[in-house]
């Protein structure tokens, strides 16, 4: 293919030439994860859909109503139960489409891959705002769950494997970078959602139809700018000054050699980290949808100097006493807002670990970073019932805090894992393989937390008691981790591909051995980039969410205060 044929989105129309500035690729990355990383903030559209047809007071659907019924109904507002299906969807299309098409992503590139997750992504909450304004669930569930959860799964691996080639030397900070994005996603895209809904609410809207149109143009805008910014290093590249470690010298756990995708499923060690990220994600997931009211059912009255527990006060909301209502309801109104302070506490934790852990892992090495995770992890959850007995909200708030960190941190190392074992030839691919570790743990970690907490309840234990056996149980999980990360081993040679393969699989992945086969002109195929073009690059991701953090240590002040 020659530069007259190769399309604006071919891989060979985005090989960088000699001066690319490699810090113009993480942006690219950013403007695309924190677009897509709305996925985690969604949940802000709930209560406001719940009461889409009745505006104030939502108009309850009928016993013969199921949730099948609800997918068609136009008569009767949608549960939150059933709305939040869609998150569901979310993360076990984001993992099996990546594992689906991750090899398609790694020959076509990053291009390409970004404006096939933008056009998902802003297409399915266009086509969920039309059935918002509909009011047809079905079309919510296809367009943001199904088309939007696919754009998910592509924009979520389309950096990775180019942003560990642009960054050879520092492979766990530069998808920490990315996924960091995806961690601050909903910092900016709730808030934002928020404040157009109350802008766009009338006495007949709820607002969220027009706030999905216009937050998917945006996202489109940016995510487009993203897939466009992204470049490709030529074959063999290396940052200038930067010398590879001599292969018999370098850590045994980081491979010079390539694996081909189609293999993964077959090898041990694939399995051993599967199972390592299914139970760091699990056991982070299953607090994260439970935060809030842990912290208020634990802790109860003393959040706001009342000695009061939660039971007490939630059955003072059922007196007779007209007097005694009101001050309950007003004293667990104050609860839940610090409660909501404290969920925005862990979110800032969950994104500052993300990009602190992956860029100690290029220090520690990937698997002592995960015996980190697993050991001081288990260490957290053990000391929870402890510092909710002891009546300790310091101790038991900086627990979940570094938790946190640490199950945001999990996702952020897990790409750097792969590419020392597995090599970088196809990592973004053998990446998806691996998201559906994250789809598992999507269902198995709130199953054990929610259903848990109901068995406890059920049991006649008091409220504040009701997740000491949960812990207990995640830090099982963990345990689990920790054993198959111990026994994850560099690879024998027998899984890697031969010089021929690999000569096949670049052909495939059409890589050029220089810029200057597609690129080159009568400049010398130069790619000189200016250093105010890298500022303005980082300056369109990094002011909204700068904004986004502002706007969660606002919630955060109201915990502390």
């Amino acid at each position: 293919m020659t530069t007259a044929t190769a399309g604006l989105l071919d891989k060979e129309r985005i090989i960088a030439g000699p001066g690319f500035n490699r810090w113009l690729v993480p942006p690219a990355a950013l403007a695309i994860h924190l677009c897509i990383g709305m996925a985690y903030g969604f949940s802000v559209f709930w209560l406001p859909l719940s009461k889409a047809l009745g505006i104030k007071e939502a108009i309850k659907c009928g016993p013969d109503v199921g949730f099948l019924g609800q997918l068609f109904t136009t008569t009767c507002d949608w549960q939150i139960s059933t709305l939040g299906w869609m998150y569901t969807l979310f993360f076990v299309l984001l993992g099996s489409s990546a594992a689906i098409w991750g090899g398609w992503l790694e020959r076509v590139g990053p291009r390409k891959a970004g404006v096939v997750s933008a056009v998902c992504w802003c297409g399915g909450m266009l086509i969920s705002a039309l059935g918002v304004y509909t009011h047809q669930f079905w079309m919510m569930i296809i367009g943001s769950g199904v088309i939007g959860g696919i754009g998910l799964g592509l924009g979520y691996i389309s950096p990775v494997s180019t942003l560990i080639k642009w960054f050879p030397d520092r492979r766990g900070m530069a998808t920490g970078m990315a996924i960091m994005g995806f961690g601050g996603g909903a910092m900016i895209g709730s808030p934002l959602a928020a404040d157009l809904m109350k802008y766009f609410a009338t006495p007949t809207s709820v607002g969220v139809m027009q706030t999905f149109v216009v937050m998917a143009l945006v996202y489109f805008v940016f995510m487009m700018a993203g897939a466009f910014g992204y470049r490709v290093p030529e074959t063999g590249w290396k940052p200038a000054g930067w010398t590879p470690p001599p292969a018999q010298v370098s850590n045994a756990m980081i491979t010079q050699k390539h694996v081909h995708v189609s293999k993964v499923w077959g090898i041990p060690q694939f399995w051993l980290i599967w199972m390592v990220l299914c139970m760091n994600v699990s056991a982070g997931i299953g607090v994260i949808g439970m935060s809030s009211p842990m912290l208020q059912e634990v802790f109860g009255g003393k959040l706001i100097g009342v000695q009061a527990k939660f039971s007490e006060l939630d059955t003072q909301v059922k007196s007779a006493d007209v007097a005694q209502v009101d001050s309950a309801k007003k004293q667990l109104a104050a609860i839940a807002t610090v409660a909501a302070g404290f969920t925005a506490l862990l979110s800032l934790f969950n994104i500052g670990g993300r990009f602190f852990w992956a860029s100690l892992s290029d220090k520690l090495g990937r698997k002592v970073t995960y015996i980190v995770f697993f050991v001081l992890g288990g260490a957290m959850y053990f000391s929870v019932p402890g510092s909710a007995a002891a009546g300790s909200i310091v101790l038991f708030v900086s627990a979940f805090c570094i938790i946190l960190s640490m199950y945001g941190g999990g996702f952020a190392t897990v790409p750097a894992y792969l590419a020392d074992i597995f090599g970088t030839q196809m990592v973004g691919a053998i990446h998806g393989r691996l998201l559906t570790a994250w789809a598992t743990a999507g269902v198995l970690g709130p199953v054990v937390v929610n259903y848990m907490r109901e068995y406890q309840l059920g049991l006649g234990l008091p409220r504040e008691q009701v997740y000491n056996q949960t812990m207990y149980i995640l830090v099982g999980m963990l345990a689990i981790g920790l054993i198959c990360n111990l026994l994850v081993r560099p690879l024998d040679a027998k899984w890697f591909m031969t010089d021929e393969e690999l000569a096949v699989e670049k052909k495939l992945a059409h890589e050029k051995a220089a810029a200057s086969e597609l690129t080159r002109g009568a400049d010398g195929g130069a790619d000189t980039i200016s250093p105010s073009v890298v500022v303005m690059a980082w300056a369109a991701v990094g002011i909204p969410l700068a904004w986004g953090v502002y706007r969660t240590l606002l919630s955060v002040a109201k915990f502390f205060a």
